[in-house]
């Protein structure tokens, strides 16, 4: 027997109609319909397949669904007795007696074993189990015959298992579980989805996502379900917005969807797998804003305080939190602080002055509320005594501040900056309107931001009184004025470095010499701070101190190492000696390094005597020549003690220039120290390399020569302007201005008695060829004198020497090696008034040793230059 579908009757019933409908049929007006299941229905599941059997036994008709089940034809199939060829041998006896009772007239339903047959090739035919249902039947002859329905049992079994996973998946699953049809209305629900919403399961039946989702919501879900259904894209985690009902919780869920089809894969529905995420997304928000605020902090830490300045650390607070953290910022700061006071502010009450010295905005530059007045950066103001601001200041609590009604900012944190218990100022911290109101978590970030600058801003005003006070000392300890020398034009230059960097020990110091010889010296302190401000100052003190001993430059090294030494240790140079001793790992922490260059320039002879202690080697520059750097032996810096230092006499040319420099001239981070000698070589090089015999930079002295070498101090700060900053800079630079022969009077005498009076006759005769007659008795007087304790207590020849220049200096040589010393000689003695003498009647008078003996010297002031002459009768008296 064919495919026969079912066949049309009336409905009866006026509610078929609405049942069809409701089952996917069409209503057809009028009294009658067709009811039909559409392709895919629940026979493509389950395979039934049905034939006829004729009155003989035989199969008579095959079904098309009989030829897709069994994979045999019609055309095959019809005539074969089905005992014989689907059931396998050993059951045919048992199926031919069933086959005789279905003949019969008996209905029968049972479940038989068969097997396909053999295929032509010889290959066994497939085994398997049917469900069998015969019905009796009989032809138009009125002969027996029946019709079989058959359904493959293992499709049923397959069908029993889905059927119970889905029913388990879909009744017990944690989720909120949807089947939603082409119309977008719920056909079914489970119980999860209906625990949340309301009522039973059924009773969701036929609702649409508009009944269960604000408007907004439910059309962009709407939306997302019909792509689904129309493209079969599924949607993972897709987050929806909603409330459940009798609750007004903002709550949230995320949703999969994906399409579903019948077994002949036609779209059916869409299945809707949800579930509730609010505490995760709670949590998730709370994570991330944990997360925000530690990068924040870890931002803060990073950003604030790279700079000791108090304006730039405010600055880099508002740069972190705004717009991160806020929409508006600014800082406030105590005046009585920024002015250097290290007492607290005088009212405590939270009124006192204020400096608004930073203000960030990412929206607006509205002021804030609270005070309803635009504060400018720099202005001083003060908060009134009720206000929010001053409470917080009051309390070293937060505060939060009122909005403005109308006004464009919505939240805003007054906290307080407390660095160690010390309210420095206030910074305040406002949203506008469409960000998040600040909640508590907010409030205790703010307050950790704000403390955290408070403690850089707290160190910044520290370093800035110590870095002040360092620079005072430091300046104080530097030669005032234009230092004056004989037979040398000088000019020096000091620079400190950046504001932002510590003070250095840099120095530089002119000292005149007896005899017109001058001093020149630049050292360098390692380290910076006022620790090394204060290491500086005691060494320049002694540097002083050995020079006016006229001790030679390496002998004047020697004992600055030996200071040097001792000021890092407790016990003074004494202990620092015995520390020297100790094996080399000794602990070297706490030794104070320094080095330094000493020379000693000597007018009449042009010479200049070097002695180095690490330090950078001078540069000499002289007439029509490039510049170059002296070979003197660096030796050690000062402070570390045990090896001597070397001297080099160099003579100098008339014109010739001399400069001395610290490091920081020549040496930064971006430049190298070698680069950097180049380029101070260059700067001092003229570059148009002049003829013999002229240079630019060694002029012959005039009137202007000063302000030339002035000049030369700028060009070369000026051209060297990329090369320092960082460190101190201190610059002495030399012109040699070596005295007239002139000027000299220089003479040998024999040891002998009339000595005196030949000494006392060249000295009157040198000072009338010098214009010089007021001083003709006195020096005169004190050259007698001189000469007569060289007779008396010195050895070999006596030579004298007269010199002139900005004073006229007396000096007496001879080779004895005992020093003079004055003494107080009594009413009754003859002798021993001749130092006295000398000492009331000079300017300046002292001894010194010579390579060969001692020098005793005196001084006079030139007639005019305001200091007047004693005269020599009041001198003598005075002595009885």
């Amino acid at each position: 027997m064919g495919e026969i579908p079912a066949k049309a009757t009336e409905s009866e019933d006026p509610s078929d109609g609405a049942r069809s409908q409701a089952a996917g049929g069409a209503a057809v007006p009028g009294d009658a319909m067709w009811q039909s299941s559409p392709p895919g229905s629940i026979y493509d599941y389950i395979r039934v397949a049905s034939f006829s059997i004729s009155p003989g036994g035989l199969v008579e008709q095959w079904s098309l669904r009989a030829e897709q089940i069994f994979g045999i034809p019609a055309e095959r199939a019809v005539g074969l007795d089905p005992i014989e060829a689907f059931v396998d041998p050993d059951l045919h006896e048992r199926g031919q007696r069933k086959m005789a009772e279905i003949l019969d007239g008996r209905e029968w339903t049972g479940a038989v074993p068969f097997r396909m047959p053999d295929g032509p090739d010889g290959t066994r035919g497939e085994e398997g189990l049917a469900e069998l249902y015969v019905m009796p039947t009989r032809t138009v002859e009125g002969d027996k015959a029946a019709v079989c329905v058959v359904v493959d049992v293992r499709t049923l079994r397959s069908i029993e298992t889905d059927l119970a996973a889905s029913q388990a998946i879909f009744g017990q699953s944690p989720f909120g579980f949807l089947l939603i049809d082409t119309d977008l209305r719920v056909r079914r629900a489970n119980e999860r989805f209906a625990s949340l919403f309301g009522g039973a399961s059924e009773e969701h039946q036929g609702k649409g996502v508009h009944d269960y989702l604000p408007r907004g919501e439910a059309e962009r879900v709407s939306a997302t379900l019909r792509r689904v259904l129309e493209t079969g894209e599924s949607v993972t985690d897709m987050h929806v917005t909603g409330f459940v009902p009798g609750s007004e919780e903002r709550r949230h869920w995320s949703v999969n969807l994906y399409r579903v089809h019948s077994g002949s894969g036609r779209p059916i529905g869409i299945a809707w797998l949800g579930i509730d995420i609010t505490a995760r997304r709670a949590a998730a928000r709370e994570a991330a804003a944990a997360r925000r605020n530690l990068a924040l902090l870890n931002e803060a830490g990073a950003r604030i305080g790279n700079s000791l300045d108090l304006e730039t650390t405010a600055r880099e607070l508002l740069d972190v939190v705004v717009p991160g953290f806020c929409d508006l910022a600014t800082v406030d700061l105590y005046q009585s602080l920024l002015a250097g006071d290290d007492a607290p502010p005088g009212l405590a009450d939270g009124s006192a002055e204020l400096r608004r010295v930073a203000f960030a905005s990412a929206v607006s530059d509205a002021p804030f509320s609270g005070s309803g007045e635009r504060v400018a950066v720099g202005a001083v103001h003060h908060f009134p005594f009720s206000s929010p601001c001053a409470d917080a200041l009051r309390t070293a609590r937060p505060r939060r501040v009122p909005a403005e009604e109308g006004g464009l900012v919505q939240s805003t944190l007054a906290v307080p900056m407390v660095a160690h218990d010390t309210v420095v100022g206030l910074a305040q911290f406002a949203r506008t309107k469409g960000s998040e109101p600040f909640g508590d978590r907010d409030r205790d970030l703010a307050v950790e931001l704000a403390a955290r600058a408070a403690v850089c801003i707290d160190n910044a005003r520290l370093y800035r009184r110590e870095h002040e006070r360092a620079l005072i000392l430091q300046r104080s300890l530097l030669p005032p004025g234009d230092p004056e020398a004989s037979g040398l034009d000088i000019a020096c230059r000091y620079l400190p470095g950046n504001a932002a960097t510590e003070v250095g020990g840099d120095w530089f110091d002119v000292i005149e010499l007896p005899g017109h010889r001058t001093a020149l010296v630049v050292g360098d302190v390692m380290g910076r701070g006022l620790r090394a401000a204060v290491a500086m100052g005691e060494l320049r003190t002694a540097v002083r101190t050995l020079a006016l001993l006229d001790l030679e430059p390496a002998e004047v090294l020697s004992a600055l190492d030996e200071i040097a030494r001792g000021l890092g240790a407790p016990g003074g140079v004494q202990q620092a000696t015995r520390t020297a001793r100790q094996p080399r790992d000794a602990d070297l922490s706490e030794v104070y390094l320094a080095t330094c260059v000493y020379a000693v320039y000597d007018s009449v002879t042009r010479r200049c005597t070097f002695a180095n202690a690490g330090h950078l080697p001078p540069v000499l520059v002289e007439p029509g020549e490039p510049a170059l750097m002296l070979d003197v032996p660096p030796g050690m810096p000062l402070g570390v003690g045990g090896e001597p230092f070397e001297e080099v006499e160099v003579e100098l040319a008339e014109g010739a220039l001399l400069a001395l420099y610290t490091d920081g001239l020549v040496e930064s981070r971006d430049h190298p120290l070698d680069e950097g000698l180049q380029a101070f070589l260059g700067a001092l090089t003229d570059p148009a390399r002049p003829s013999p015999g002229h240079h630019p930079w060694t002029t012959a002295p005039h009137a202007g020569s000063h302000r030339d070498l002035e000049d030369v101090c700028d060009h070369v700060l000026n051209t060297l302007d990329t090369h320092h900053g960082e460190d101190d800079i201190a610059l002495l630079m030399a012109r040699v201005q070596g005295l007239p022969a002139d000027s000299v009077g220089d003479w040998t005498l024999p040891r002998e008695p009339r000595s005196v009076g030949r000494a006392r006759e060249y000295a009157r005769a040198q000072l009338l060829n010098w214009a010089l007659e007021p001083l003709a008795d006195t020096a005169e007087l004190l050259v007698s004198e001189l000469v007569t304790n060289a007779l008396r207590y010195g050895e070999g020849e006596i030579r004298l020497r007269l010199l002139l220049d900005r004073t006229l200096v007396c000096e007496v040589w001879d080779s004895g090696l005992v020093q003079p010393r004055r003494r107080r000689a009594r009413d009754t003695d003859e002798g021993g008034r001749g130092l006295q003498l000398v000492g009331l009647l000079s300017a300046a008078w002292g001894s010194r040793r010579t390579p060969r003996g001692k020098t005793v010297w005196f001084e006079l002031p030139l007639p005019g230059g305001g200091s007047g002459l004693t005269d020599p009768a009041e001198a003598l008296l005075s002595l009885f």
